[in-house]
């Protein structure tokens, strides 16, 4: 009883300091949030919180939030806000609320952690798993991010999908596989790309079932995950029809990210390309950059099998390099995750790189930006090479913990490999 007792005034504390510093620099900076909300590195064309305060005025006086082919995002925002005071009169509830969606997220997030699947998953238990930080470090550090913090006071709605993933995860952790595959559902409505999550979630929530009410046959399983995503998606998608009025939404909110016909610069390496390309291969190209960007699910589904956790956090680094629209929101999601592999951090090989690349692009990128946009003294170029550099420097942490993951696999098998040096021929 006294060990609940600390942890839960433990998790109190926590989470009252997150709310106290965001809510702090939402009062003391007022300006900041506007200054964040224009940056390219937080908003994209899919979660920019000005261009949902464009869609809302027009939902609020009766015309369709999609003329004008700004507002690109779910049409259920839309009453979310509207039953919010307008933003420019009375911030507060708007800010409370992407604080309290960064809470639940850091508290999903905590659950995953406590559950010890990425030591100990059904198939493989790591020699190491014992070295492992508390659900308490693990939401801690994300709360704690700045890309975490940037994120929330930017206001990108790419917030709502982070907690409706965690959730997915952490519910499937927990043995309650049709509330990950509701959770996932209302995560694809509103990013689209964590459909691609659907294969390795029902992996883990397979693994983690109850056993007195445990679906044995995997062929069941699955086809009664993918049914309950299909049914709530369909259900989500007939309340955006009739909160609308007709289907427009589907062109103006995934069709953007299929066709990417929308080029503002961001953080990922799609919009550069396309601006160059010519129109009788942007077609092809298009298919191309979607089927790299979904061609991991299956390899890694079979390959890692044994740790699906794993899989879920490869493909979201991956997804934060190669999805159209990045932020650094995708990132902070994908570092959220990385510490649960405590055991395995001291087989990567690349770590002082990969942290000297992330912080010299964290410097750069919004100097060499300036350089391009404000200052004139440079062109398109400056900005597309830092982002390269990004890009790299997430790929680099993706194959290193890949390594470390199939290093420590590696070493249950082959005992006698222990400690030894491994060299590509």
């Amino acid at each position: 009883m006294d060990g609940g007792k600390v942890t839960l005034g433990r998790a109190a504390g926590l989470y009252a300091g997150a709310a106290v510093l965001r809510l702090a620099i939402f009062s003391l900076l007022p300006a900041l949030p506007d200054l964040l909300t224009g940056r390219v590195e937080i908003s994209t064309p899919v979660t920019s919180f000005k261009r949902l305060q464009e869609g809302l005025f027009l939902y609020n006086h009766n015309v369709s939030p999609y003329d004008g082919g700004v507002y690109h995002q779910a049409p259920l925002f839309l009453p979310l806000f509207s039953l919010l005071p307008s933003y420019a009169t009375f911030p507060f509830l708007t800010n409370f609320l992407y604080v309290i969606v960064d809470l639940l997220s850091a508290n999903a997030l905590w659950k995953i952690a406590e559950s010890g699947e990425a030591g100990a998953s059904a198939h493989f238990t790591s020699p190491r798993r014992e070295k492992r930080w508390s659900g308490f470090v693990i939401a801690a550090t994300f709360l704690f991010n700045p890309f975490t913090v940037a994120t929330c006071i930017g206001r990108s709605t790419s917030v709502f999908t982070t907690c409706a993933i965690l959730h997915a995860v952490a519910k499937a952790v927990s043995g309650a596989p049709f509330g990950a595959m509701a959770a996932l559902a209302f995560a694809s409505y509103l990013s689209m790309y964590p459909l691609l999550l659907l294969p390795p979630i029902m992996l883990l929530a397979y693994d983690r079932q109850n056993p007195t009410r445990a679906i044995r046959s995997p062929l069941k399983f699955s086809l009664a995950c993918t049914t309950t995503v299909a049914l709530i998606s369909a259900a989500l998608l007939g309340m955006s029809y009739l909160l609308t009025g007709s289907w427009e939404f589907l062109a103006a909110t995934y069709g953007v990210q299929l066709t990417l016909s929308d080029l503002t610069p961001n953080v990922g390496l799609w919009w550069y390309f396309f601006i160059e390309m010519f129109d009788s291969f942007r077609s092809f190209f298009l298919a191309v950059f979607w089927l790299h960007l979904s061609c991991y699910v299956g390899g890694l589904c079979v390959r890692i099998r044994s740790q699906p956790l794993a899989v879920i956090t490869l493909l979201l680094g991956i997804f934060a390099i190669f999805k159209p629209y990045p932020s650094i929101s995708d990132t902070s999601l994908f570092l959220a995750l990385v510490p649960l592999y405590r055991h395995v951090l001291p087989l990567m090989r690349y770590s002082f790189v990969i942290a000297a690349v992330i912080l010299y692009c964290v410097l750069l990128g919004p100097a060499f930006y300036h350089l391009w946009i404000y200052a004139g003294s440079g062109n398109a170029n400056f900005f597309y090479a830092i982002t390269l550099v990004w890009g790299l420097g997430q790929s680099l942490l993706v194959c290193d913990l890949m390594f470390a993951v199939l290093r420590d696999e590696w070493e249950v098998e082959r005992p006698e490999m222990v400690g030894k040096e491994i060299r590509q021929i």
